[in-house]
């Protein structure tokens, strides 16, 4: 336990699409360690906020139509609000475009041009004659300097992952207009990050946190650091002082975000911020392993040269893959979190609890639906849950609630013993053994159960079987407390049942072996229902649908490094259809159930339209559908092809001429 405040971050959602299960790997574990923390008495802030710079966020804002501010409140609010939905409690979740951020920026700017550790030069960069404009970073494609492969202009993300600085991408072509771009001189300024290497290799001996962060930084600092570029020629972002005509690269006013949340939250209730950026506040920073480079090299750097505190710990989580696939949105291979879960009223404690319990934080974790059907029914339904419903159940209809009767020593022993076990495992961040010793206790209080069978011993020895629950009633107590941090809906109902008034988030890890006043209890309710094989087989046939239309989208769309020939493009059997019925699937959202007539029969097809369309504008409209589409079975109905859309809005392909139904698409 540590005397000093503690402050916890999360590494900061960008703002151009949408929540999906990759985000969670990080907040769902930063959100256990901090409600974990609290139980054990500590003073923690935990601060996040959303990412709201950079070209990707002006190039999909000109994509929709709308502006880069617009876009980014749009997907800030829907961050916020599906963090909460998940049970991701955030002290403060602010903007980097607000003005703490755009002002606090500037400062450590100019602190650090004060120091002398940045510096102006003029350099060569990619400049597209016909938008007549300079392209920094996502506005530009060409190849890497270092490998060959083909690259964005700040990073080589098809080859060896290397950032680029501007002007580095050989052959730039315009992504915009897909012109040739040319190099021309322009004035940026560098951070002298190469200086700092002494500093980093004593910083990086002494961080904590996970071992794939700071082993993978060492590494980079042995390789030698260049420079960094932190100028971009934007009109979206954080002015650079004394400039109109550049911003700061989002790579130094998004971490500084950290420091400006941290000042808002202090604002509203009248704390003094430096306190934990100028203290010895441990500052422990949760990101995704893909940004380690920016957390433990640029950052700290960029912190030490204004003269601000250093970050204590930074926790690295291993990446995810969908159905043993490497986790992809474009090839389809994602889990969005709201309209693939919870909008399907799968609770998000069930969710939580896997992304904790599958693997290890800094491995790959691997979700399926099978696998997360498996481990809610065997783990939360048959160990768990079975175990506390029984333990209440009996109390309550057979001594009307909590005995008179004090758990055993050497219960309250194996509770102290699983305690000790998370307090390691949580010190380590090591996120599943501490869940696995939770499931431990539960799966003792189960045989505490079975072995001494109450049920029976009732009828001979009563006070013998009030024994038998009053220690599985102080194992529950216990389980609630410790689950808290991983399912905290899941731990409020338990600590109701229990009939105990306060919060649960307010009582401490000592409250695990505390006594259980005699009383009465209410008849208990389960914690969890079973996920059937029919709703596996629904869930899966979501996923498979989406990876078929990503792939048939590829198919239709030739790319720059694989022409589609003529032959490939004959395979799609592509029709006209009308349709003829259209319909709501109970329980989903977005899909409708469609009967089209494509000349030889009438089909059935679902499609994920229904958040665009209703069902009476559809009938009697012709559309576009690729009839020989394997087979998927959608919330237990059979689509037999895919309706064609366009763009978010699902704009349908529509023919601009009447065409009978079943006529090829040549």
């Amino acid at each position: 336990m540590s005397d000093s405040p503690r402050l916890v971050t999360c590494g900061l959602p960008y703002t151009n699409g949408s929540c999906h299960l990759g985000h969670l790997r990080t907040y769902v574990p930063a959100d256990m360690y901090v409600r974990y923390l609290r139980h054990r008495g500590e003073e923690v802030v935990f601060i996040c906020g959303s990412d709201n710079h950079g070209t990707p966020i002006v190039v999909s804002a000109e994509a929709l139509g709308t502006t880069p501010a617009e876009l980014s409140r749009r997907y800030h609010e829907h961050f916020d609000t599906t963090f909460r939905r998940m049970g991701v409690r955030f002290d403060h979740f602010g903007m980097t475009d607000g003005p703490t951020n755009h002002r606090r920026t500037q400062a450590i700017v100019s602190a650090l041009e004060e120091k002398g550790h940045i510096y102006m030069e003029r350099i060569q960069q990619s400049y597209c004659p016909k938008c007549q404009r300079f392209l920094p970073d996502r506005y530009v494609m060409g190849l890497c300097p270092h490998c060959g492969a083909e690259a964005r202009g700040d990073e080589c993300d098809q080859g060896c992952g290397k950032h680029l600085e501007p002007g580095e991408i050989r052959a730039p072509v315009c992504t915009v207009c897909s012109t040739p771009a040319e190099l021309r001189e322009q004035e940026h300024y560098f951070f002298r990050l190469s200086t700092f290497a002494p500093f980093l290799v004593e910083h990086l001996e002494h961080l904590k946190g996970t071992a794939n962060a700071r082993n993978y930084a060492q590494g980079w600092v042995r390789e030698g650091l260049r420079d960094w570029c932190i100028t971009r020629t934007l009109e979206w972002g954080v002015r650079y002082p004394g400039r109109d005509d550049l911003v700061v690269y989002v790579w130094v006013d998004a971490p500084i975000g950290y420091i400006s949340f941290t000042e808002e939250w202090a604002a509203e209730h009248g704390v003094d911020w430096k306190r934990y950026w100028c203290g010895d506040t441990e500052v422990t920073h949760f990101i995704g392993g893909d940004i380690t480079y920016h957390h433990c090299i640029f950052w700290p750097a960029l912190l030490k040269g204004a003269g601000y505190g250093l970050p204590t710990a930074v926790v690295a989580s291993g990446m995810l893959k969908v159905d043993d696939h490497k986790f992809s949105k474009s090839r389809g291979y994602v889990v969005w979190t709201n309209e693939d879960y919870l909008d399907l009223g799968l609770p998000a404690d069930c969710l939580r609890y896997y992304l904790l319990a599958y693997t290890s934080h800094t491995k790959e974790l691997n979700f399926s639906w099978r696998a997360f059907a498996d481990r809610v029914n065997n783990e939360l339904v048959n160990t768990f849950g079975n175990f506390v419903h029984r333990s209440l159940h009996f109390a309550h209809t057979q001594f009307g609630g909590v005995p008179a009767v004090p758990a055993r020593d050497e219960v309250l022993a194996e509770i102290r013993q699983t305690m000790a076990a998370i307090d390691t495992a949580m010190n380590e961040y090591e996120f599943k053994t501490a869940v696995d010793a939770v499931l431990g206790l539960a799966a003792s209080g189960n045989t505490l159960i079975q072995s001494n069978a109450p049920w029976k011993l009732i009828k001979t020895d009563r006070d013998a079987a009030a024994q038998v629950i009053a220690d599985a009633l102080q194992i529950v107590r216990a389980l609630a407390i410790l689950i808290d941090p991983v399912m905290p809906e899941t731990a409020g109902r338990i600590w109701g049942m229990l009939g105990l008034p306060d919060p649960i988030a307010d009582e401490g890890l000592e409250g695990c072996t505390a006594p259980l006043a005699p009383g009465p209890l209410a008849m208990p309710t389960p914690l969890f229902s079973r996920i059937e094989e029919k709703r596996v087989t629904e869930l899966d046939a979501l996923l498979t649908a989406r990876v078929a239309e990503a792939e048939s989208r590829a198919c239709s769309a030739p790319s720059g490094d694989a022409p589609l020939t003529i032959d490939e493009f004959s395979r799609m059997e592509l029709v006209v259809g009308r349709v003829l019925q259209a319909e709501p699937i109970k329980k989903s959202k977005k899909l409708l159930r469609l009967v089209v007539d494509v000349g030889t029969e009438e089909r059935q097809i679902v499609s994920g339209i229904a958040g665009h369309y209703t069902p009476g504008e559809l009938v009697g409209t012709d559309v576009i559908v690729i009839a020989n589409l394997a087979p998927a079975v959608l919330f237990g109905i059979e689509s037999r092809g895919m309706i064609l859309a366009a763009g978010d809005e699902a704009s349908l392909l529509v023919p601009m001429r009447p065409v009978a139904p079943g006529t090829r698409v040549r």
